[in-house]
């Protein structure tokens, strides 16, 4: 839809305002209502779970053979409720938070596409960028509830199984229970700002293709290419402007002494490559044909 047709709504529907079409209330009703999203809060609840049912069936972490003595965050993880909030949170980040991320801003204008409703969206009219505004919006909404749903079941579960106590670390000594609240938030805090560069690249796609298992894979496929990157030693400090370097640099939020520096670093470069994949998607989906 041009922006003549945009000032021609305007000017024969009396009323009409740009900025309140497509409340993001709307928006996040309908997003609510899809069977993915209420499918993958599913998965994310029930992980804890899963987990602890390993645990017994296997005689407890770090229980089986083959150990060579070192103490782990898996070792610890039926320590406290706070170690297996904090062992869930380490055991999901590296690939599992990265789905909800990829589905929640892949498949957002790209369904829609898919659908053949963009267009009457567009017509509605929906202004091009207020529409993209919005799914945005309401897409980094789930994924921030998706990062928290699962350390929050965690450290229910985990407290009501293993009682509520001190973070154990793995280098030694704890943390006091009553911090354990406040770091954990920092750690989720933390991976949320670590996958904007994924929720960036998977909304760049969902803007560029109709189809949205296109978007949503070519986001999780493109990770974990950078996640291989990472293992390649021979980078060097190379490795150091991937994002996937620095994705477990919240664990510095469990230490004793805070440290900021790896998450600073971090949050800094996935903040970088997320501004540039938004503004392509912007860019490229206000010149955009819809034809779908």
């Amino acid at each position: 839809m041009s922006t003549s047709d945009v000032s021609t709504v305007q000017e024969v529907a009396p009323g009409y305002h740009a900025g309140r079409t497509l409340p993001l209330r709307v928006e996040a009703l309908r997003q609510w209502r899809r069977r993915r999203t209420l499918v993958m809060g599913g998965v994310l609840a029930a992980l804890p779970f899963v987990l602890m049912i390993a645990f017994a069936v296997g005689g407890g972490p770090g229980g089986g053979p083959g150990g060579d003595g070192r103490i782990t965050l898996i070792d610890t993880a039926t320590a406290s409720g706070a170690n297996f909030a904090a062992t869930c949170l380490f055991v999901s980040a590296g690939f599992l938070l990265v789905v909800p991320v990829a589905l929640f801003c892949g498949d957002t204008v790209a369904s829609e596409a898919g659908w053949s409703s963009l267009r009457y969206l567009l017509a509605s009219p929906v202004p091009r960028a207020r529409l993209l505004w919005s799914k945005l919006v309401v897409a980094l909404g789930f994924s921030l509830a998706a990062m928290v749903l699962l350390p929050v079941v965690a450290l229910a579960a985990g407290t009501a199984a293993y009682g509520w106590g001190p973070l154990k670390l793995p280098t030694g000594g704890s943390l006091a229970a009553g911090d354990t609240v406040g770091r954990l938030a920092l750690a989720v805090a933390f991976v949320f700002v670590s996958q904007l560069v994924t929720a960036g690249l998977a909304f760049w796609l969902s803007t560029r293709t109709d189809a949205p298992l296109g978007a949503v894979g070519g986001a999780v496929g493109l990770t974990i290419v950078g996640n291989v990157l990472d293992a390649v030693t021979a980078l060097g400090s190379w490795r150091e402007f991937l994002p996937a370097h620095w994705q477990f640099a919240w664990a510095d939020a469990l230490q004793p002494q805070l440290e900021w520096g790896g998450m600073i670093k971090g949050a800094a470069v996935s903040v970088s490559y997320a501004v540039v994949l938004f503004a392509l998607a912007f860019r490229g989906f206000s010149r955009k044909d819809i034809v779908s």
